[in-house]
């Protein structure tokens, strides 16, 4: 058992009320470190034991013992530690067997597995290894709860499937999948997530962006393949599956929804220019001369600042539609927004009344704004950010 002395208190004579107190010693800092550590090495696991987490008992003795490979206390914890860990792992296993759970060789497996991990962390030790006598890994048991377990999943899949529903498939495919992980080549198994993927597959068809003008088409088209991109790409594991018209066509495919894209209203290349005329001047500034000497006055100029705004936007109108009962399930319209600026100057008067930011202004010359074709695409940029955010949160309760 560790124990730490502390100072006594002495009675300096016969009188019993006369006490001498020792004063203790001034500790060091590498004093106070070797304290610490004691204390910890002697608490090693310990409290861990004494509540009951067997396994992060040993995990903690094993730690102390890699440090300190002669520390008793951490050897009878690890000792003592090791054999209720395996025993409450053993009770575990038997009652999930006996138990109605439907996937309790799941359950049977992590036990295994825990048992195993704390074999693998005793045996990285080799001063730990006189504290417990270790068994052999249990692979086999492993090997055979994941037999059993892949064929409960794989059976209840098969069940799922029959119910010829896609939220039944949607769970079907999630047993498959687990079957597959737990059992790598489990019988069809390949084929059947397959079969049930498909059976849980919403497919979607989205139409071309609709367009009035067609001197705007080269731009809709960028618009409409950005899409069309992102679509293609989207959650690659989700059950969710976009086509063209021209892909649901070549399949023969009968789709869940239809996704139309149309723009209501847009406008580009509406230009407004404003004008604001402002007087400068600059105080103490040389006008002259006089009788051999140098006047100073006030100069003054009228500065012109020209600014000129295109903007562009529109309305773009998204509509998921039931494909059997071709009743809308969403719309939303959204608004997307460009402006394009330039600035310049001009000023009549004295040039040195002028300031830093006027010279500035006054080298600019007012510049062409982009062709039509470009303004389109830069206002249906927001657009873009704000349909995809919306095909997410729409399809992500799917």
């Amino acid at each position: 058992m560790c124990k730490i002395e502390f100072p006594q208190v002495h009675n300096s004579s016969n009188n019993p009320n006369n006490f001498t107190v020792m004063k203790p010693p001034v500790l060091s800092r590498a004093v106070l470190l070797f304290l610490a550590v004691f204390i910890v090495s002697c608490s090693a696991g310990k409290r861990s034991l004494e509540k009951g987490n067997y396994d992060q008992a040993v995990y903690k003795a094993v730690n102390r013992l890699q440090k300190d490979t002669d520390n008793r206390k951490a050897l009878r914890t690890l000792g003592e530690a090791y054999g209720y860990a395996t025993g409450d792992h053993m009770d575990n296993i038997r009652e999930a067997k006996l138990s109605s759970d439907i996937l309790r060789w799941e359950r049977v497996i992590g036990e295994y597995q825990a048992m195993n991990a704390l074999i693998d962390e005793i045996k990285r030790c080799p001063s730990c290894r006189t504290a417990v006598q270790l068994p052999e890994k249990y692979t086999r048991e492993v090997a055979e709860a994941k037999e059993n377990a892949a064929a409960i999943r794989y059976a209840r899949g098969l069940k799922l499937l029959e119910e010829k529903n896609r939220q039944s498939a949607k769970q079907a495919y999630y047993d498959f999948e687990k079957a597959e992980e737990l059992s790598p080549g489990y019988k069809d198994v390949i084929q059947k997530l397959d079969e049930a993927y498909w059976a849980a597959v919403i497919k979607v068809v989205v139409e071309p962006v609709q367009l009035g003008r067609s001197i705007y088409q080269y731009s809709n088209e960028y618009f409409q393949n950005k899409i069309y991109e992102y679509l293609e790409n989207y959650e690659q594991r989700s059950f969710i599956k976009f086509y063209t018209p021209r892909e649901a066509r070549r399949q023969d495919l009968i789709p869940d929804q239809v996704l139309s894209l149309n723009f209501d209203d847009f406008v580009v290349g509406q230009t407004y220019v404003k004008e604001k005329v402002e007087e400068v001047k600059r105080d103490s500034v040389k006008v002259g001369t006089a009788e051999g000497k140098d006047v100073y006055g006030t100069v003054k100029a009228k500065v012109s600042i020209f600014e000129k705004t295109v903007s562009s936007g529109g309305l773009l109108n998204v509509m998921v539609t039931d494909w059997h009962t071709k009743n809308t399930i969403t719309q939303e319209r959204m608004e997307g927004t460009y402006v394009w600026q330039t600035t310049w100057g001009s000023y009549k008067g004295d040039e040195r009344a002028l300031r830093n930011e006027d010279k500035s202004l006054i080298k600019r010359r007012e510049t062409l704004p982009p062709p039509p074709q470009e303004l389109f695409i830069e206002f249906t940029k927001p657009l873009y950010a704000q349909l995809t955010d919306k095909i997410r949160r729409f399809y992500s309760k799917y």
